[in-house]
């Protein structure tokens, strides 16, 4: 897809989001069962995945852990955002690979350490890119997929959440 092919498919979307600000709006979901064991099958959407604890915590690692689902969002978000921005502004990224790698303290995790945090203490994120691109259109790359990279931005600015329970 070139720069005019995105373009002509986006300007619908960003013309009618411009009219109807609320259309831009949408409440994306995800669900899951619980599964047989410490599990839960999560509907990706295309097929099921099993999630389960991490070997640091006594899973088997046959599972999919929660975290290393978090940094699959975060390769994939940033990744499609990536070839989408380089397309709008030109930039030729001919290939390259997208890491992502946090450190997680499991004594948080686990109750071992009041004091130890539950959750990532920090996330790097990585790109290594084949392109002839001057280093000023790249940072100009690195920028606008930074800024736009759904899964970037909630975790760096965090979101309001909450939990409810209800009874099936």
């Amino acid at each position: 897809m070139d720069a005019n092919a995105l373009r002509e498919l986006q300007a619908p979307l960003k013309d009618r989001y411009r009219k109807e600000p609320e259309a831009a709006v949408i409440t994306l979901k995800a669900k899951g069962s619980l599964d047989e064991g410490i599990s839960c099958k999560v509907e990706t959407g295309r097929q099921i995945a099993l999630a389960g604890l991490h070997p640091a915590t006594g899973g088997s690692g046959h599972e999919l852990c929660s975290g290393d689902m978090l940094l699959e969002a975060l390769v994939a978000c940033s990744g499609v955002t990536l070839r989408a921005v380089s397309t709008a502004i030109g930039v030729d990224v001919k290939n390259g690979r997208v890491e992502a790698e946090g450190d997680l303290d499991f004594k948080g995790t686990l109750g071992v350490d009041k004091e130890a945090p539950v959750g990532f203490k920090s996330i790097r994120l990585k790109f290594l890119l084949d392109t002839d691109a001057p280093q000023d259109k790249i940072d100009q790359l690195i920028k606008l997929t930074e800024r736009y990279c759904v899964v970037l931005q909630t975790i760096r600015n965090s979101v309001t959440a909450s939990t409810e329970v209800v009874r099936d």
